[in-house]
């Protein structure tokens, strides 16, 4: 180990990206192979706006200039499509209310730098998003955990706040929750709405909306009340750009402004920010597929929940979670990576977490296969090896 490395970083483990399709790690010999492990929009940008790209990176970017550090046409653009989803707000989201990340991942990063950072504690209720808990601890950033209920995965109240209450040395300032929650896919509940909004102003409380456009569930008219709540939101889901690593926040221009000193210059590439625009230009287009997608999402639940050995979550989200229950004589978790590693060599990627499958809604045939290669090896509470 250097001597000039921090010694708690030993303990870390990095986080593990998805194989992609070029990847050098085996998954199976066939060339289909069906992603449906990271939560991705199953589909590309349609071939018009690749176009388009492709012509603004040929005669329009200029790769010698550094990109538009301060994001006022993007954010202007965002706000305008945020506003359309704040019913009964009493005011409107103008750019002064955005700051543009590198990926949710960076805002991540720059709030709890802004709120934690040498001076505090961040809570998580587990399982959620493993990114707030990751860069919390990359940052030397105390992390304090709560449970979930084991039936609806509803944060337990009782537990969170007797954290904040005695958590003192040093205090909980930042509070980080999904809405609907990766990997469960559930939606806050109105109590535990209440006791955010009950939360003491000096404790930040981070909302990530990255499945808004699934969801059709957002704060957003909560904010003008909640000077404390941030919003977090992205282009890597419904919007399909993972690829080009872009994502928002939304709150009170006071707290931006702090963001807007705590982030990197120059943190966006043109390309993605000339991406993102293109995407909300022609977002009706892009979200045309969401209720293909809600509609795949309960095909795949009702067609999962006839196995008896199964235990589907509702979501309201772009994937489902799904949790096994094998017959007495079987080890659950031993189960669950057998499972795991049988529907990875057949080219079903999904993800092992939190004792369960996250399994993200994919194409019409992604999910027939993904259905066909389940019941090809567990029903009724057994593998079929």
């Amino acid at each position: 180990m250097f001597p000039f490395i921090r010694k708690d970083l030993i303990k870390f483990t990095a986080y593990k990206p998805h194989p992609s399709s070029t990847s050098s790690e085996p998954v199976a010999s066939s060339t289909q192979l069906d992603r449906l492990d990271t939560n991705e929009s199953p589909y590309d940008l349609p071939l018009q706006l690749k176009q388009k790209l492709a012509w603004m990176y040929q005669d329009v970017i200029e790769t010698n200039r550094y990109p538009d550090g301060g994001h006022e046409a993007l954010k202007n653009a965002i706000a305008e499509y945020v506003n359309e989803s704040a019913q009964n707000s009493e005011s409107l989201v103008t750019a002064a209310n955005i700051s543009v990340g590198n990926g949710s991942d960076e805002l991540i990063r720059s709030l709890l730098i802004a709120s934690c950072l040498g001076e505090g504690s961040v809570l998580v209720a587990q399982p959620t998003f493993s990114m707030y808990a990751i860069i919390a601890q990359t940052l030397g950033i105390p992390v304090v955990t709560v449970g979930r209920n084991e039936n609806n995965f509803e944060i337990d109240l009782q537990a969170a706040q007797l954290a904040i209450e005695q958590t003192q040395n040093p205090p909980i300032r930042a509070v980080f929750v999904v809405h609907p929650n990766s990997p469960t896919g559930n939606l806050l509940t109105e109590a535990e709405l209440a006791w955010l909004k009950g939360l003491p102003s000096d404790i930040l409380v981070v909302i990530d909306e990255a499945y808004f456009e699934f969801s059709q569930t957002t704060l957003v008219s909560e904010l003008p009340l909640a000077s404390n709540w941030v919003l977090l939101r992205t282009f890597s889901k419904a919007f399909r750009l993972a690829a080009l690593r872009v994502g928002y926040c939304v709150a009170h221009p006071e707290l931006i402004a702090i963001l807007e000193k705590v982030r990197l210059p120059y943190n966006l590439p043109t390309f993605s920010i000339s991406g993102a625009l293109v995407a909300l230009q022609n977002r009706k287009l892009l979200l045309e597929s969401i209720p293909e997608t809600l509609a795949e999402r309960e095909k795949l639940t009702q067609a999962l929940s006839q196995n008896p050995g199964v235990e589907i979550t509702p979501s309201a989200a772009n994937f489902i979670f799904l949790r096994l229950k094998p017959k007495a004589s079987n080890d659950k978790d031993a189960t669950l990576k057998i499972l795991h590693q049988q529907l990875k060599s057949s080219d079903t990627l999904v993800r092992e977490t939190s004792g369960g499958l996250r399994i993200t809604v994919g194409t019409i045939d992604e999910n027939l296969r993904t259905l066909n290669h389940f019941d090809q090896y567990y029903r009724n509470g057994e593998l079929k090896l």
